[in-house]
């Protein structure tokens, strides 16, 4: 026996005695290991099982540049020609993705793959197949793809239930990150439903430290069992590497977008008719309740699912299926997991005494009609395309539907709106002092030339008036 075993020993018998233990109870808990698995403590067997359903992502874009405008002056094409003329510029990406299905489909991220023009995909086992886009939701930053020419069965994983996650839980991430190729990192879950990263409209991530850099974006993160409970999407870090935070969107977000977009084309969530703001230590105070927990109503819109279940400003939302709400973002993030079609039960505080209520699960409704329609000459909103504003017109802008409305869905360069500052988003209320409720309204009121045009509108919330000409 060497002196250095000697003194451990030593040292592993004082620290037991010192805990109460007798040098016999010592020597009944000293097991021999029998085997070269009890020795080796190894994730091999989970990552060979997982890997082979976590892909490489290659995606194309071509952009065209932007003729500075100098160039369009007739003087200066005098000296320089052509210099200048818009071209084509290829823009590369490179992520990760998650086989789900054996038929090929992936689950990625949509600011990987959502604008591409061309997408490969390439396998673990180095195949490559050419991919399309399914459906994307840039709410979520979620996209899904299918590989084209699959003539068997791939190995893919399920989506598992992320909500049985608990802080401390070991996690892998398996993804290619800097394209140096499939590589696996190993950590634990640091914390759970983080809604203050603005990465996604739906901030609810499960934050890890296993090691993620550029390149992980859509890969997996798995559990030691292999069980796939998110999908990497973002770091944080000061200089573009891994220092141990990263965060991943949890697998109930992903089974919904998933299902969603496979059924429908697009990401359908549920609607609950309804605002608030978190309840903060202050205003936990002023109502005098015993911690800032939950989400105070402050709007109800009528005939809506919270409407209906006759849910009403000042009242406290205080669990959503059993769910704590914490905050605003959470309880968006619940609604939009789950599933249209059946029913949420929800805990509400009114002057101090709980309420349950059911909710149904509604997608937003589509009326009135949108009624897109682009709108030209002489006249302050010339250059834009306006939509009537609806409560599924504002889930799919991320915006908070209030009232039916025209809104401004984009302005084109150089035009009479964009010169003025009309900017995509403003939601027109008057022009002139006339009230535009509609697109025909909005038509009508600037269908004749002015001398003089005074708009209202609100931005971001705020109503602002101004006045064009005269």
């Amino acid at each position: 026996m060497t002196a250095m075993t000697t003194r451990f020993l030593n040292y592993a018998l004082s620290t037991a005695l010192g805990l109460g233990l007798t040098s016999a109870a010592v020597v009944a808990q000293q097991v021999v290991p029998a085997s070269r698995q009890q020795v080796t403590l190894t994730f091999a067997p989970v990552v060979k099982k997982a890997a082979p359903a976590v892909v490489n992502i290659y995606a194309r874009k071509v952009v065209q540049t932007q003729r500075p405008a100098m160039f369009n002056d007739p003087f200066f094409r005098q000296f320089f020609g052509d210099m200048g003329m818009p071209r084509d510029q290829v823009q590369n990406s490179l992520g990760s993705g998650v086989i789900v299905r054996g038929t090929g489909v992936v689950i990625t991220n949509s600011h990987v793959a959502g604008d591409a023009d061309e997408i490969r995909v390439v396998l673990s086992d180095r195949r490559e197949f050419p991919a399309k886009l399914v459906g994307k939701d840039e709410r979520s930053d979620l996209a899904v793809l299918q590989l084209l020419g699959v003539n068997e069965t791939l190995p893919a994983l399920e989506l598992s239930e992320s909500d049985t996650l608990e802080v401390g839980d070991l996690v892998l991430a398996i993804g290619n990150p800097f394209g140096v190729g499939q590589t696996v990192t190993s950590g634990i879950v640091s914390a759970l439903a983080r809604t203050t990263v603005g990465v996604t409209d739906f901030r609810s991530f499960i934050q890890t430290d296993a090691a993620i850099n550029p390149g992980n974006s859509g890969g997996a993160l798995i559990t030691s069992d292999g069980r796939l409970v998110g999908i990497n999407t973002a770091i944080y870090s000061g200089n573009g590497g891994s220092i141990g935070i990263g965060f991943a969107i949890p697998a109930n977000m992903v089974s919904s977008v998933l299902s969603s977009i496979l059924k429908e084309g697009r990401a359908v969530r549920a609607w609950l008719g309804a605002s608030g703001k978190s309840i903060t230590a202050d205003l936990a105070k002023s109502l005098s309740l015993p911690r800032p927990s939950g989400v105070v109503v402050d709007r109800v819109i009528a005939g809506s699912p919270a409407s209906k279940a006759g849910l009403a400003v000042g009242d406290i939302v205080r669990t959503v299926n059993g769910h704590e709400i914490n905050d605003v973002e959470e309880l968006r993030y619940l609604f939009a997991t789950m599933t249209v079609g059946g029913k949420a039960q929800v805990e509400t505080s009114r002057n101090g005494m709980i309420r349950n209520v059911s909710v149904s699960l509604e997608a937003p409704p589509d009326t009135p009609a949108r009624n897109v329609t682009p709108l030209s000459g002489r006249q302050p909103f010339s250059g834009t395309q306006v939509a009537n504003f609806n409560p599924a017109l504002a889930e799919e802008l991320g915006l908070e539907f209030v009232e039916p409305g025209v809104i401004v869905l984009s302005v084109a360069q150089n035009t009479p709106a964009a010169s003025i500052g009309i900017r995509i988003g403003d939601r027109v209320l008057a022009i002139n002092d006339t009230p535009v409720k509609t697109v025909a309204d909005l038509a009508r009121v600037t269908a004749s030339p002015q001398q003089a045009w005074t708009v209202s509108l609100v931005r971001d919330g705020q109503a602002y008036q101004f006045r064009v000409g005269g």
